[in-house]
């Protein structure tokens, strides 16, 4: 299986208000072959502190065997609970263990999702696929390129370039960066 650019997204919300839009996003880019979840953990903490948590991934069940415990494993999360994630641990740990070990977190960056979720807000762990960049990532390396950096760009530099104008950056970036007003 050819496997894109992997990708962890933290996302957080203050006064949620799901109504399953992402998902159903997530899965529209995997029908079109986009991305693929290879895991998600969101956990949603009411206004009284009772914890809600689910699982996402839309792979196939072949895909999450080969990819989801190997990839999940690197960061810590596993497939299919502690049994699942020990073993992808140990296929993980086999994998790294060449390259001297992965070190994702260190132990003050590391953070307690339960703890730190407050009160009626939620937290979510996305590792996701960038499939549709397999072709375009192979046609770099076979022509000798390699990557350097990567990073979003803020919708603030775009307005220098006349991609944007000054209040649809703002109106951008305050989405990207500030929870909603509820």
């Amino acid at each position: 299986m050819a496997i894109g650019p992997v990708q962890l997204i933290v996302l957080g919300f203050n006064h949620p208000n799901f109504h399953g839009e992402v998902i159903a996003e997530l899965e529209r880019l995997r029908e079109n072959d986009t991305v693929r979840v290879i895991d998600s953990l969101a956990v949603y903490k009411d206004a009284e502190g009772n914890l809600e948590v689910e699982h996402l991934s839309n792979l196939s069940r072949d895909e999450a065997i080969e990819l989801g415990s190997k990839i999940g494993a690197l960061i810590g999360l596993g497939f299919e609970g502690e049994e699942g994630m020990e073993a992808g641990a140990q296929a993980g740990a086999e994998e790294v263990a060449a390259a001297g070990g992965v070190h994702v977190f260190t132990e003050e960056e590391g953070w307690d999702v339960l703890e730190d979720i407050p009160n009626d807000s939620a937290a979510a762990l996305i590792l996701l696929e960038h499939h549709w960049a397999v072709p375009l990532r192979d046609a770099i390396f076979r022509a000798g390129g390699f990557r350097i950096s990567d990073g979003f760009i803020s919708p603030l530099d775009l307005v220098a370039i006349g991609l944007l104008s000054a209040d649809e950056a703002h109106e951008q970036h305050h989405m990207a960066t500030h929870a909603a007003a509820g």
